[in-house]
C-alpha cells in the first residue's frame, strides 16, 4: 500500500502541549473517566465512605454560608424600633367626654303589671330521707306482694313478714282493700309478749339486742328498761327488727307418706286413715292442667309461695302428673281449698289445690296422665287455677319448671 491509503496519525507538538483538533471535544468525556478512576480508587483503598461524608459535610457548609449571604444582602439591611419607641410615636387618644346624668325619674304605680315577672318556688325540694316511722298501705286489685315491695324498695319478704296476723305468710291472702303495715326497713315487725326477753328475740330474729333498742322507731329508752331479760316493754307492743329474718310458716301439706297419711289432719278433714300399697311413679312428671301458663304466682321461696298456679277456666281437667296413690283428698282449713296430694311411691309428692271437683278419694290408684279433679278457685283464691307443688323428700319442696315435661 502506498502513503494516501495509510491513515495519518495526529501530529503532536514536539513542546508536549495538548493535542489539537479532534483530540479536544474528548476532553469532558476524558475528565469523567478521571474522577470515575479516582472514586473507583478511594473505593479499593476503603476510603470511599469517608469522602463520602466529607462531601456531605463540605456541602451543608457551603449551603450554611450562602443562606447566610442571602439574608445578609436582601433582608437584614432595615432598621427596626423598640417597642418603646412605636408607642411614643403612636398617636394618643383624646380624653372622653363625661355626660350629664338626667334627673332621676319617680316610677309610676303599676309599671311592672304588664312586665316579666320572676317565678318563685315557696318549698324546697329535699332529697328522699330514710323513712324511719311507719306507714300503712291499702291494697289495690292487681296488686301482688312484688309489687307491693317495689314500691317501697323493700324486699317481698319484708310484706309478710311485718304483716303476719294478716296475711299470715301466705301470699294467696292479699286482698284488695286490706290495710298493710310498710317498714321503713327490710326486716320484721314484732308483736311482744309477756315473758319476752331482748336477747332471746334479738338472737332468734338474728339481730343484737341493741339493734331493737337502738331503733328510732321503737321509742325504747334505755335507761328505763331495767332487765334485758324481763324488760320493761308493755306485752302487745310492736316493735321492728331491722334487718331481721325468720323462717316462713308453711300452710301446705307437710310429707305424706302411704305408711302415715293420718300426719295431714292438722290440714283439715281431707286427711286420709290407713292406706295400703299402690302403683309406684316413673319418676318423670307431666304437665298437670289443660292450659300451659301461668294466673298469678310463680314459685318463689323469698314469698312464701313453694308452687305455681296454672291458668284455666273453672272445671278445665287437672291430671295426675306421675302415678301413685292419693294421700289425701278433700278441704283444707289453711287457704288452699279442696286438695289432692299423690304419694308416688319413689320419695315424690304432688299436691293439686284450689279444685272444684274431685275424682278421686283418699287410698284411690291413679296413673300418669289420669283426670283426677276439676279446676276450681276454692279456698283463699282470687279465681279460677291449679296451685300446683312438687315435694321431694330428698330436694325438699322444688321448681315445678324444673321437672314438669
Amino acid at each position: 500500500m502506498n502513503d494516501m491509503d495509510t491513515p495519518s496519525s495526529p501530529r503532536q507538538d514536539t513542546d508536549g502541549d495538548a493535542p489539537t483538533g479532534p483530540e479536544t471535544a474528548e476532553s469532558p468525556q476524558r475528565s469523567k473517566m478521571n474522577w470515575a478512576q479516582i472514586w473507583e480508587s478511594l473505593l479499593r483503598v476503603g476510603l470511599g465512605e469517608t469522602a463520602l461524608r466529607f462531601g456531605t459535610a463540605l456541602s451543608s457548609i457551603v449551603l450554611v454560608l450562602l443562606v447566610i449571604w442571602v439574608m445578609s444582602t436582601f433582608y437584614l439591611r432595615g432598621e427596626f424600633n423598640t417597642a418603646s419607641e412605636v408607642a411614643i410615636a403612636a398617636p394618643q387618644a383624646a380624653p372622653t367626654a363625661l355626660l350629664k346624668q338626667p334627673p332621676l325619674q319617680p316610677m309610676r304605680s303599676g309599671a311592672f303589671d304588664s312586665g316579666i315577672t320572676r317565678l318563685r318556688e315557696l318549698h324546697t325540694s329535699l332529697p328522699v330521707q330514710p323513712r324511719g316511722e311507719l306507714t300503712t298501705y291499702i291494697v289495690q286489685k292487681g296488686d301482688t306482694i312484688f309489687g307491693i315491695a317495689e314500691k317501697f324498695n323493700l324486699k317481698p319478704e319484708t310484706i309478710l313478714w311485718g304483716n303476719y296476723y294478716t296475711l299470715v305468710d301466705d301470699p294467696h291472702r292479699l286482698q284488695p282493700g286490706q290495710e298493710l303495715v310498710i317498714l321503713p326497713v327490710d326486716g320484721v315487725y314484732y308483736r311482744w309478749n309477756a315473758g319476752d326477753g331482748l336477747n332471746a328475740v334479738a338472737r332468734f330474729y338474728g339481730v343484737t339486742p341493741e339493734d331493737i333498742i337502738q331503733w328510732p322507731g321503737n321509742h325504747l329508752n334505755p335507761d328505763t328498761l331495767g332487765d334485758w331479760a324481763s324488760p320493761n316493754i308493755e306485752p302487745g307492743t310492736f316493735l321492728v327488727v331491722p334487718n331481721g329474718r325468720r323462717e316462713f310458716v308453711t300452710w301446705s301439706a307437710p310429707r305424706i307418706t302411704r305408711q302415715n297419711p293420718g300426719v295431714a289432719k292438722i290440714f283439715g278433714p281431707g286427711a286420709c286413715g290407713t292406706i295400703t300399697d299402690g302403683p309406684v311413679g316413673t319418676g318423670t312428671f307431666v304437665w298437670p292442667s289443660v292450659e300451659r301458663y301461668l294466673s298469678g304466682f310463680d314459685y318463689s321461696p323469698e314469698t312464701n309461695h313453694r308452687g305455681i298456679d296454672v291458668a284455666g277456666k273453672m272445671g278445665n281437667a287437672i291430671f295426675a302428673a306421675d302415678s301413685g296413690v292419693v294421700v289425701y283428698a278433700g278441704w283444707n282449713d289453711w287457704g288452699y281449698g279442696n286438695v289432692v296430694v299423690i304419694d308416688h311411691g319413689n320419695g315424690w309428692q304432688t299436691l293439686y289445690a284450689h279444685l272444684s271437683t274431685l275424682n278421686v278419694a283418699c287410698g284411690s290408684y291413679v296413673y300418669q296422665g289420669d283426670a283426677i279433679a276439676g279446676m276450681g278457685s276454692t279456698g283463699n283464691s282470687s279465681g279460677p287455677h291449679l296451685h300446683f307443688e312438687m315435694l321431694s323428700d330428698e330436694y325438699g319442696k322444688v321448681n315445678p319448671w324444673n321437672f314438669l315435661q
